[in-house]
């Protein structure tokens, strides 16, 4: 008897109630029951579920611009392998883990053991033991560069990136499940990203004061390595001192993209990309890793989905057998 005056029956022994109908707000748990439980609303915006072919394209991204990076763009650790030792200064990470000095073996083996790592990763064969495999040597490479001179911080998102990428585990480009630890990963990409833009507009106050929007700091640019593109700017200066306030303003309030809705916040990200291409005409400064991040906020499985559509049959095989991009 329940509490409601109705009588209770258990099935027959051997029975299979599996196929039942669910109670109202079955469909409200993982697990299919309702529990009464209720998951914040943070826990269910940081674990909002995401397509699996999105994580499986941006983690190709990834991994393929650790192969370029490290042989074109940011190859600064291979040399110090030759320096004097008596110019390492550790940084934090180095002195928690007590790394040494780089010498030319070790930093020959983070350089090629992190572009092998990455081109095997890009097959989406074993996700976690070579997605590590990168985070561990990519982020050491960048360590060794970075303990002899200037720290870039457009590089910080892309270790979360390499850090959690790996924790979803299988995913291909034609995965059509949601999951919410893909949901999680890729919300925190995105997290590091902003947290990028709006932590520079923080450095700024809190090394240069208020005053920096009102500095000459992109007159200086210009002058330093300005090209012909930029370099008239400096005949019409109001022009540079507006620019850092619009610059000042859109790192500060860059958080501000999560409370957009999915067009606006497209939109957002293409007016970051088209900032960049500007800075990068104009003084050919680009925040490579970090572009690669903002991608988090696209839906990258549809940019996948058309070009399996339209590449030749010979192309879209490759593709197949290097990542999982099954039909």
């Amino acid at each position: 008897m329940t509490a409601d005056g109705r009588v209770a029956i258990d099935p027959p022994s051997g029975v299979d109630t599996s196929g039942a109908a669910d109670p109202p707000g079955a469909a409200d748990t993982p697990a299919g029951r309702d529990t009464g439980v209720r998951t914040p609303r943070l826990g269910r915006w940081l674990f909002d579920p995401a397509p699996m072919s999105r994580l499986a394209a941006l983690r190709l991204l990834v991994f393929g611009f650790v192969v370029v990076d490290v042989l074109g763009l940011h190859t600064s650790g291979w040399y110090h392998g030759w320096a004097d030792p008596v110019w390492y200064e550790p940084l934090l990470l180095g002195d928690a883990l007590h790394l040494p000095a780089a010498s030319v073996a070790l930093v020959e083996l983070l350089r090629w053991g992190s572009v092998a790592a990455a081109l095997a990763a890009m097959t989406g064969r074993a996700p976690r033991l070579l997605g590590w495999t990168v985070a561990v040597g990519w982020t050491w490479y960048q360590y060794v560069a970075f303990s002899y001179g200037k720290v870039d911080h457009d590089r910080a998102d892309f270790v979360v990136a390499l850090a959690l990428l790996p924790t979803v585990g299988l995913a291909h480009l034609s995965d059509r499940r949601r999951s919410e630890a893909a949901g999680f990963a890729l919300r925190a990409v995105q997290l590091a990203a902003v947290a990028t833009y709006f932590l520079s507009a923080w450095a700024k106050v809190r090394f240069g004061g208020w005053e920096w929007v009102n500095s000459a700091t992109m007159v200086r640019a210009v002058v330093r390595r300005g090209t012909p593109w930029a370099r008239w700017l400096l005949d019409v200066p109001w022009t540079l001192h507006w620019f850092q306030w619009v610059l000042f303003t859109a790192e500060l309030t860059a958080p501000v993209i999560f409370l957009l809705s999915e067009r606006w916040r497209r939109r957002a990200v293409a007016g970051w990309f088209v900032f960049h291409a500007m800075t990068y005409a104009a003084i050919t400064i680009a925040f490579w890793p970090h572009l690669v991040m903002m991608l988090a906020f696209l839906p990258l499985e549809r940019g996948a989905e058309w070009l399996r559509e339209r590449l030749p049959r010979r192309v879209a095989a490759t593709l197949r057998s290097v990542s999982g991009w099954s039909s």
